[in-house]
């Protein structure tokens, strides 16, 4: 066809409605989803942001579908590079993680098929970079570990009321990258490094995970170095 035809072609399809194809879906365009069939991407406009949108998929006849979505927040220093994070620095560290377990102070919503620890008044999540239960669940709190570098988990109230660790610095701790990472509720604004989610759909993630499809979550920008679609 020549090239003015394909261009009348194209402009008549427009003039129709039809208009150019639809982007693929967004795990579709990533570089890794982690193996699995279902992804949680946490997504905000740029580094410096603060709220963004949490988005769950799952693979359907060979095709990535849009299963929920839910506003979010993130630090309040933004998002940063998950390999040059510093702990401390209330930045949301970007990259592709597993799921290793649901924790929380309230009972884990029916249908929940995560692993899931019911948060009790000596549970602590250690994040002294001198203890060897850094980055660690701990019951009661290791002697090692001192409680003012540590969070007691029961005192975050309803933010803990559900939650999901995310397996940031997990796997083989990094001391002072940063420890007690996870997606959870909601507070009354930006975090100190998690990514947070209405309640509602806090518990609707937490009923869809299903860790024998391995859940990842992919944490990051609409573009530039820190682009989501880089993980």
């Amino acid at each position: 066809m020549r090239p003015g035809a394909v261009a009348l072609a194209v402009s008549s399809l427009v003039a129709l409605g039809a208009g150019p194809p639809a982007p693929a879906p967004l795990p579709a365009r990533m570089a890794d989803t982690g193996g699995g069939t279902q992804l949680i991407t946490a997504v905000a406009p740029k580094t410096a942001s603060t709220r963004g949108t949490v988005t769950w998929w799952e693979r359907r006849g060979g095709r990535w579908v849009e299963a929920g979505s839910a506003p979010a927040r993130f630090g309040a220093k933004g998002l940063v590079r998950g390999t040059s994070r510093r702990q401390g620095t209330d930045t949301t560290p970007t990259g592709l993680y597993d799921l290793p377990f649901a924790f929380g102070i309230d009972a884990a919503p029916r249908g929940t098929a995560f692993t899931y620890r019911r948060v009790r008044w000596d549970s602590w999540w250690c994040q002294d970079n001198a203890s060897r239960s850094y980055n660690r669940w701990t019951e009661p709190r290791a002697a090692d570990c001192r409680a003012a570098e540590s969070e007691h988990l029961i005192s975050y109230g309803e933010r803990y009321a559900h939650a999901l660790v995310v397996g940031f610095n997990y796997e083989r701790p990094v001391r002072e990258r940063g420890a007690g990472i996870f997606l959870h509720v909601n507070g009354r604004g930006a975090t100190a490094g998690c990514v947070s989610v209405p309640k509602d759909a806090m518990r609707r993630i937490l009923t869809w995970a299903d860790p024998a499809k391995r859940p990842h979550i992919a944490v990051g920008t609409t573009r530039g170095a820190t682009a989501v679609t880089r993980y």
